[in-house]
């Protein structure tokens, strides 16, 4: 194994105490901007992230949305039209693929749908999808598909004759499915993080909950501490680089 880690460039120490066979496993990803930045999307956290700018960060909270609605709706619809116009990258698809020979599960931080466009078919959103709509009386009610090109505006009535909003976790919300994700990191037989600082809590955590002996990697172009310091593989790069050294080091469990 230090062979192979000297040969791909792994930073960190890799701790592998259970014997892992690739028959069908259950493979867990949890995946945070980083992963969409070869999609053409922005990160969040980073030099150049969305939340460096107060004024963004300030749309994307209750407090905009109760305060300065279509402001807040405005600043949801460029997102949305943003999110049309890009595409699944290669990292996404290779994440799907998976899915032939193994029992995948992605958890993702992200609102986009890319993961779903590149072919997942079990992805956990846990702030929410820019691709869905639901009522501004109650965030977990009448959702449903909207089309990412049509603005949402004031005077847009849900289903239950509310406020029509985006179905977003913002900034002062309760994230509702922490406790289902949990559960998938728990029971992992492999836990792979790509493309997340880290630095938001819950999901922060997640990383504490993947069992201490099972194989676990990040891939991220960033110092990623928190998880080598708890044994996970890290791979210093892009998304889609990273991912193709995952699959090579599949080959060797």
């Amino acid at each position: 194994m230090a062979e192979l880690s000297q040969k791909m460039g792994y930073v960190g120490t890799k701790i592998l105490k259970r014997k892992v066979t690739m028959t069908r496993q259950r493979i867990v990803f949890l995946t945070g901007a980083g992963i969409s930045v070869e999609s053409g999307l922005s990160t969040f956290r980073g030099k150049d992230g969305l939340w460096t700018n107060e004024e963004w960060a300030y749309l994307a909270s209750t407090d905009a949305l109760y305060n300065d609605t279509q402001k807040c709706l405005d600043f949801y619809n460029w997102r949305r039209k943003q999110l049309a116009e890009v595409e699944p990258n290669e990292a996404h698809r290779m994440i799907a693929e998976l899915e032939k020979e193994h029992e995948v599960t992605v958890i993702t931080q992200n609102v986009d749908n890319l993961h779903e466009r590149a072919g997942s078919t079990q992805v956990i959103h846990l702030h929410g999808e820019l691709s869905k709509v639901c009522s501004m009386d109650n965030r977990t009610t009448c959702v449903k598909e909207y089309p990412l090109t049509t603005p949402i505006i004031v005077g847009d009535k849900a289903d239950d004759g509310s406020q029509l909003r985006p179905y977003i976790v913002m900034f002062g919300e309760y994230v509702d499915s922490m406790n289902v994700a949990i559960k998938y990191v728990s029971f992992a037989d492999i836990f792979v993080v790509i493309g997340t600082s880290l630095q938001v809590y819950p999901a922060a955590g997640f990383i504490n909950y993947a069992h201490h002996e099972v194989p676990k990697f990040v891939i991220d172009p960033g110092e990623m501490e928190q998880c080598t310091q708890l044994g996970f593989t890290h791979f210093k790069t892009t998304a889609t680089e990273g991912m193709k050294m995952l699959l090579e080091a599949f080959k060797e469990l």
